[in-house]
């Protein structure tokens, strides 16, 4: 695989797709950018009162636009968010038009990733876990449906998880 024009991190929240995302292309001089991120600064509100006002679906249909926006700009790092992948459109977009990286974390460094975040609208629920648990069984078939490549993140640190990446893109 050659160093591509765009890369794209897709894979649970806790994986650490915005962290990992600005070290790549701070690495890579390529530009960042992170959807969700995106959202709130178009709608100057966070993503639960997005939720809280407009549901999911109502989030879902603004991330569908920024995704097919940003995926269209060449040479960047996107950081998506961790249910981007629901969207058909969205994975075809983010397959055709960049390397899709799949972050995987397991649900457990998910969990302790997440567990003081009170920024994740689908967490917010007696069970975390149960949540976290029902949502990689759901997606987890869908993120590796559209991954060039497949970068387990657990226990490791950022910029291990960086050096990886670059090396399995310059060697794949």
């Amino acid at each position: 695989m050659k160093m591509p024009g765009s890369l794209f991190l897709t894979g649970p929240m806790g994986a650490g797709k915005s962290t990992i995302g600005r070290q790549l292309a701070r690495r890579l001089r390529l530009a960042f950018h992170d959807s969700d991120h995106e959202i709130e600064q178009r709608t100057g509100v966070d993503i639960p009162l997005i939720f809280e006002l407009e549901g999911e679906a109502g989030f879902r249909r603004r991330e569908q636009s920024v995704i097919d926006e940003l995926t269209r700009l060449p040479g960047i790092v996107l950081a998506t968010g961790g249910g981007a992948i629901l969207d058909p459109e969205n994975r075809d977009h983010l397959a055709s038009r960049g390397t899709v990286i799949y972050l995987h974390a397991s649900v457990p460094q998910q969990l302790r990733r997440t567990s003081r975040d009170r920024n994740r609208p689908l967490l917010q629920t007696a069970n975390p876990r149960a949540k976290l648990e029902e949502l990689m069984t759901a997606r987890d078939p869908l993120y590796r449906e559209i991954a060039d490549l497949i970068i387990n993140t657990d226990g490791m640190r950022v910029a291990d998880v960086v050096r990886q990446i670059i090396h399995q893109l310059r060697d794949g």
